[in-house]
């Protein structure tokens, strides 16, 4: 797969600058979306738990 990454200079350890590759948060919930291992579900219904909580809680009453 190839993500939709941006690269960003950052500190390592040994003090000296690499190029990372990062991605917003978007980028990282599409790609944990897309992750087909058994082991990634309890993360997905968390994250469409709380998904919907977020939507329930911006309705107007």
């Amino acid at each position: 797969m190839v993500s939709d990454t941006n690269q960003l200079k950052m500190k390592s350890a040994d003090g000296k600058y690499y190029n990372t590759d990062v991605m917003n948060t978007e980028q990282i919930l599409r790609l944990v979306q897309s992750i087909p291992s058994k082991k990634a579900e309890p993360f997905k219904l968390w994250l469409a738990q709380v998904g919907k909580e977020r939507i329930e809680k911006r309705k107007p009453t």
